[in-house]
Formats: structure tokens, sequence, C-alpha cells
């Protein structure tokens, strides 16, 4: 069970870009990052707007001197110092990851981004060799993924309580983008452009969290084939999608499928999931996200809950709050960032042998989000073709 207790040498110096007072994810990033104790944040380029940056950053605890007007100035300010920034987390629009990354890379500082990482898996490919030649750690945050419920899944399927996996049934859907974008703020304007948000809207912004969680519970199950579906229902935000559905085909012959919609009204959000395997089924959803529903075939069912000591040990190790408190969002977001300060102290101290078994989504996650989105893209503009995954 996680406590709170240093598991690092030291709390990181840590900096943001983006994730401001006007956001929304900026929060979801301090939340997780400062809960253990691991960050510290120092600095940060925290908007758009100098002024308005520095006055929020101020109000978080940061010297002034050290708000930036961008990640060049948080570079360069940072450079000279002996307690200079170590890592840094991207919380901006799509379109500015690489760039961003890139920079910081280059300036020898670790990176956490938002997803989906980048536009192509060649950017990618460039920013992992990057990562790789700089021995520097690049963390992706995928929201959930860091839920207790979760590693019960992955570890139910590691030891065969489910049997050889059939079918992978998953859902994210949410229904306030149903209305036109009239009167829209910038964070849909910006998702809704194919400039900004690259070339998917919501199965890069929510599709990504779906098949990263199902590549974390089988990750030994790989897409062989996809098709996918994508429409656009306010016609405006064509050619990009606010509805998709995406069927696949495994290399262990199992199916899949997964429906993202932004536009599926009355629904305020949720995470579904659903592995049946040839034994027994498991599913779990962020909207009850301390049950898991573990079916046996002609058994009855059952509820298990987090935290109590008949789960594995996967689960407990990933568990905060114990079985009579509710675990969500911020928890799963918490033990994200503490397993990517592990990964990055690990770096630190050349502890290559803790790097090779030590799980988090890392830059690897990131690109297997983004080839998923390319092979979707390039199935949706053949028609809702099947294609070859690659």
């Amino acid at each position: 069970m996680i406590n709170g207790e240093m598991t690092i040498t030291r709390p990181l110096r840590w900096g943001m870009v983006g994730g401001g007072r006007t956001g929304q994810v900026g929060y979801k990033h301090r939340s997780g990052a400062l809960r253990d104790g691991t960050y510290r944040l120092v600095c940060g380029a925290f908007d758009l707007d100098e002024a308005r940056g520095r006055d929020f950053g101020v109000n978080l605890g940061v010297a002034a001197e050290r708000c930036y007007a961008d990640v060049q100035a948080l570079i360069q300010g940072e450079a000279g110092r002996a307690d200079g920034v170590e890592v840094v987390s991207v919380a901006t629009p799509n379109f500015t990851h690489y760039e961003i990354t890139k920079a910081l890379l280059q300036a020898g500082i670790h990176v956490i981004c938002e997803k989906p990482l980048f536009f192509s898996v060649t950017e990618c490919e460039e920013i992992a060799a990057l990562a790789r030649d700089k021995g520097l750690i690049v963390g992706v945050t995928y929201g959930f993924t860091g839920h207790p419920l979760v590693h019960q899944m992955a570890a139910m399927v590691k030891k065969g309580l489910l049997g050889d996996i059939r079918l992978v049934d998953m859902a994210y859907t949410h229904g306030f983008n149903a209305g036109d974008d009239t009167g829209a703020g910038e964070a849909v304007k910006w998702r809704t452009n194919p400039r900004t948000a690259g070339p998917t809207f919501v199965l890069g912004d929510i599709g990504t969290h779906l098949y990263y969680l199902s590549e974390v519970v089988l990750p030994q199950l790989k897409v062989e084939r996809l098709l996918c579906d994508r429409k656009a229902f306010i016609p405006t935000r064509a050619p990009l999608e606010d509805h998709a559905t995406v069927l696949m085909h495994y290399d262990n012959g199992a199916r899949g499928r997964l429906w993202v919609s932004s536009v599926d009204a009355g629904n305020m959000g949720s995470q579904r999931y659903r592995f049946v395997g040839t034994k027994a089924s498991v599913s779990w959803s962020d909207a009850h996200p301390d049950q898991l529903h573990y079916e046996v075939q002609g058994e009855p069912g059952r509820v298990l809950h987090h935290g109590m000591p008949y789960l594995e040990e996967e689960s407990l190790a990933a568990d905060r709050m114990g079985a009579l408190h509710t675990e969500g969002l911020g928890d799963s977001w918490a033990n994200i960032y503490l397993w990517i300060a592990q990964a990055i102290d690990a770096r630190q101290r050349g502890d290559e042998a803790f790097l090779a078994s030590h799980h988090y989504p890392d830059i690897q996650a990131g690109l297997e989000g983004v080839r998923w989105l390319e092979n979707c893209v390039r199935s949706a503009d053949a028609g809702a073709a099947w294609v070859d995954f690659r």
C-alpha cells in the first residue's frame, strides 16, 4: 500500500509548461505530482500571457523570477542554476507537444507529457531516440491507468484466471459536445481544429486512454487489423470526428470493440471496460471505480472491492486509501507521477536493473497510442476499411 513515505533519493525539482489558471488539466498534474513529496514545484511557464502566468505561479508558491514567458525562457533561466529544474510536465495543446518536448530533452531535462504524445509515429520515434541518447525519461499521463483495480485486472489476466482472452469491449463517451460550437471555449476550439489537435478529435482525446489501459491489462495481445468508422455529427468539426467506433482483430484470434463519443447526449462521462476469456470475465468503470465485477462461467457473479486482502499483490501495491474509502482519478494520477519519479530517480542513479522491470507509462506507450491513431485514421479515410496494423 502506498502511504506517502519517500521511495526516491530526494524530491525532484519540477516545472510545468502550461497548466495555468484558465486550463482544466493543470491541477490534475499538480495534485498527482505533489501528493507524495516526490516532486517540488520550482518553476513554470504557466500561461501564454506572461503576467497572468507569473501571478498564477506566485500564488502556487513559485518565485516570481522563476515564472517564465515560455519554454525557451524557462530553459535559459534554469540552465545556470545549481538548483535548476530536473523534470518538466507539458500540459499544453497537442500541436505544441513535439517542439516543447524536444527542446526540454535537448536541454537535459526529463519530460512528462500529455497525450496524445505527438502527431505522428515518426515524431515519436525521433523523440524516443533523443531521450535514449540523452539518458532521459519521458512519461505520458494516461489518467486512470494508475488505479489499483486496473492492475488487479492485469494480474488476473497474467495468472490465467480469465483463461484465454476472447473479447475486449471498451467505451469512453460523454455528451459535453452534443451541441454545436457556438460560443465554445478555447479548449473545444483547439481540440476540433486539425492544425492544433492533429488528425483526430475524440480518438486522440479520449480513445487513447482506452487503448493504453487495454495494453496495461493485456500486454500479451497485439492488434493485427482494425476497422475505424468515424463521423463529425457537428459538421463544423469535420474532418475531425466527435464520434467513432473501432473494431480490432488481435494476434491470438480475440476480437475487440472500442466506442468513443463526445455527442452521447446526457452521459456525464465514463470509461467502461470488459475483458472476456474462456473461463471468466472482468468489468470495470470509472463511474464506480472501487468495484470490479468478476464473473466465472457457471458461478454467481462477484463484486471485488479495492483495498481488500483477497486482491492480488499488484493491486494492493497501488492502493492508497484502503477499502473503506474511495480511490479516484486523483489517486491514479498520483500513482502515475510516483512511478515516473521512481524511473527518473533510477535513471539518475544508473539503476538499469530497476528500470528493466519497472512499470510506468513511458514514451513507448505514447508511441503505440499514436501508432493506433494513425491506423484508425488510415482506415476511416479509406471508407471504414479493414487495414493491417502497422
